[in-house]
C-alpha cells in the first residue's frame, strides 16, 4: 500500500495548474495574450502575473522569506499600487518577462514547500488580523485552488481567442466533434435556455 503523502500530491496538483495555465500562452501573439476578453480586462498574460505575485507573497512574505530584496515592484500589491496592475502586462513588461517571473515563482514556492512542514505557521500581513495565523497546509490548498481557478478562466479565454480548448496539450477531455456538431450542441443549449426563460 502506498504511504499517504499529502505535501507531494498538493504540489503536484499546484503544479498540474501552472502547467496547465502556462500552456494556455503557446503559440499565440503578443496581441493575443493581453487582450482583454471580459468587461473587466480578464488577459491571459494578466493571468499568469497575478497568479505569480499570488505565490510570491503567499509562500514568500508570509512564512518569512520575501522574493524581492530591493522592495517590490510598483505592481506589486502596496498602497499605491495602481488598482488591479497585477492583471495585465504593461507595454514596457515581455511575455519571457512575466513568464520568467512566474517561473522563479515556482522555485521559490517550491523551496518554501520542501523547507517547512505542513503545520508551520505563517502570517498573511495582508488579511484582518484575527485570520493572519495560518499553516502551510491552509496556504498550500489556497494557492492550488487560486491557480486551478485562473488556469479555468485562461481556459475560457483561450477558446474566446481562437477555439482551442483543453487542460494540457493533448488532454483536451471533450467528446469528439466536428464543428457543425459543436454548433448544433450549442444551439441546442440555446434553444433551451430560451425556453426555460421565457416561462
Amino acid at each position: 500500500m502506498t504511504e499517504p503523502n499529502p505535501k507531494a500530491d498538493l504540489l503536484r496538483y499546484l503544479q498540474e495548474a501552472r502547467d496547465a495555465l502556462l500552456w494556455k500562452l503557446d503559440g499565440l501573439s503578443e496581441y493575443d495574450i493581453r487582450r482583454p476578453l471580459t468587461p473587466t480586462g480578464t488577459n491571459l498574460l494578466g493571468l499568469v502575473k497575478h497568479v505569480a505575485s499570488v505565490e510570491l507573497g503567499y509562500f514568500g512574505d508570509t512564512f518569512g522569506r520575501p522574493f524581492f530584496d530591493e522592495g517590490p515592484p510598483p505592481w506589486w500589491y502596496t498602497e499605491d499600487a495602481e488598482p488591479e496592475s497585477d492583471m495585465w502586462a504593461s507595454a514596457d513588461e515581455s511575455r519571457e518577462e512575466i513568464v520568467g517571473l512566474y517561473h522563479q515563482a515556482w522555485r521559490h514556492s517550491n523551496g518554501t514547500i520542501a523547507t517547512l512542514a505542513l503545520d508551520a505557521i505563517g502570517h498573511v500581513p495582508w488579511w484582518p488580523e484575527e485570520r493572519q495565523e495560518v499553516t502551510l497546509h491552509h496556504i498550500l490548498v489556497r494557492v492550488v485552488s487560486e491557480t486551478q481557478r485562473h488556469a479555468g478562466h485562461a481556459d475560457i479565454v483561450r477558446e474566446l481567442i481562437d477555439g482551442s480548448v483543453g487542460y494540457s496539450q493533448g488532454k483536451d477531455a471533450m467528446p469528439p466533434g466536428d464543428q457543425a456538431w459543436w454548433e448544433g450542441y450549442r444551439s441546442r443549449l440555446e434553444r433551451v435556455a430560451r425556453e426555460v426563460g421565457s416561462r
